[in-house]
């Protein structure tokens, strides 16, 4: 039976998300001890800044206590500290929540791309590990499978959601491509960064405005692959650019209406994109009204996030049916295999008693041409098949249906196994 155990932006907050994380270099250490401390048959490690699971295939001693054990020893922490953030989920439970994990359908942010990969690189170092088995790698298959279903055939990933994917997002509306647009970056604040670097990623050339930390600039321009400039430079870059970012943390502002203007003039009615991502801002509000300039500050990304937002939302639905499908289909497989003991068994008896009668009957007939034995070997199989197919097919239905110990019992009682 696979088992989850784990904790996530939903149960624990940050703190105790960051002391449970497991370091990438100590992952193949925490999964061989959760194969010998926690007695699991298979088991992998999901560590994010949002979620640390615990996913297992149980063993003959191990079970959804082990693992919290085994979770309170590797972090040095209290047992009873754990229990009130933890969810235990084991069987159905565990194999739909993993599911739903990986099409992001519980991430903080519905739809966000990063867990497919994050779910790939945990199965991996299973698999690197040694501690990837038949259960947990058809798991990794069918939920990964399950996941690209819903982002191609429903709109759960589209529409953008966070601020700095906004930002680029708008950036296409107005410009459609993006290769060689000239992208000029106000200070260094960690969101401005990051749409900068989406921009660049998506063709756009980057110029980082240097101000009292120019050093700061020249390393972060040459990360993006651009050139940096003094601030003084500021109306020159202005007229140069397409998109201007900016996030300095300044208590005033920084680019005032007349710094537009003049881009502007330079500019021979080419539009000009800014991008206000500063708190307070740093971009005259009055720039707005001048022809050609589109001026986004946080309050009107913000809104465009949750808009965007709210598709995803409705789009969740259509989402969480593909999944439901998935799991079920998996479940069924899963419960098939459960049979599979009993119909080798079968198979086993089967095949000892033909071989038994093949033998007496041998003793009568005396010595037989190689074409006769094969004509009996032939015949006497194909009884065998025909009396074992019904059996198979309700043992195999029987498991789907998820039948129960006392079922199995009964069945066994009856073929004599």
């Amino acid at each position: 039976m696979i088992l989850i155990v784990g904790l996530s932006h939903r149960t624990a907050p940050l703190a105790v998300r960051e002391a449970l994380a497991f370091p990438r270099e100590r992952l193949a250490e925490a999964l061989a001890r959760l194969r010998n401390e926690a007695g699991l048959a298979e088991a992998m490690v999901l560590s994010t800044c949002n979620r640390v699971e615990v996913y297992g295939r149980q063993g003959e001693a191990s079970g959804d206590e082990a693992i919290v054990r085994f979770l309170a020893e590797f972090h040095g922490r209290a047992k009873d500290e754990l229990e009130p953030v933890l969810y235990r989920l084991s069987g159905e439970d565990a194999v739909r929540h993993a599911f739903r994990v990986v099409a992001s359908l519980d991430s903080m942010v519905l739809g966000e791309p990063q867990i497919l990969g994050q779910v790939k690189e945990a199965y991996q170092a299973a698999e690197s590990a040694g501690s990837l088995g038949t259960a947990l790698n058809a798991l990794r298959n069918r939920s990964l499978s399950a996941a690209k279903r819903a982002r191609s055939e429903t709109g759960i990933g589209r529409n953008a959601v966070s601020i700095s994917y906004v930002a680029v997002e708008l950036a296409r509306k107005i410009f459609g491509e993006l290769k060689d647009r000239r992208v000029l970056l106000i200070g260094a604040g960690k969101m401005s960064e990051l749409a900068a670097r989406h921009l660049v990623r998506s063709g756009a050339r980057a110029t980082v405005l240097g101000g009292r930390t120019f050093a700061r600039a020249a390393e972060l321009a040459a990360a993006l692959g651009g050139a940096a400039a003094p601030f003084e430079s500021l109306r020159n870059e202005m007229a140069r650019a397409d998109i201007v970012i900016s996030g300095t943390g300044a208590h005033g502002l920084v680019v005032h209406r007349d710094d537009v203007l003049a881009a502007c003039e330079a500019r021979r009615q080419r539009p000009l994109f800014l991008i206000d991502i500063a708190v307070p801002r740093d971009i005259d509000a009055a720039a707005r009204e001048l022809a050609g300039v589109f001026l986004y500050d946080m309050d009107d990304l913000k809104a465009v996030s949750e808009a965007n937002l709210r598709e995803r939302r409705k789009q969740a639905t259509a989402a969480e049916s593909i999944v439901e499908r998935e799991v079920r289909e998996f479940l069924d497989w899963q419960r098939t295999l459960d049979a599979v003991p009993l119909l080798v068994e079968l198979r086993r008896r089967a095949e000892e008693i033909r071989r038994a009668e093949i033998d007496k009957a041998r003793s009568r007939l005396g010595e037989l041409t190689p074409e006769q034995r094969a004509a009996i070997e032939g015949v006497t199989s194909a009884i065998v098949n025909k009396l074992l197919h019904a059996p198979t097919v309700h043992l195999k239905d029987a498991a789907r249906n998820g039948h129960s110990p006392e079922h199995v019992g009964l069945i066994r009682k009856l073929l004599g196994l």
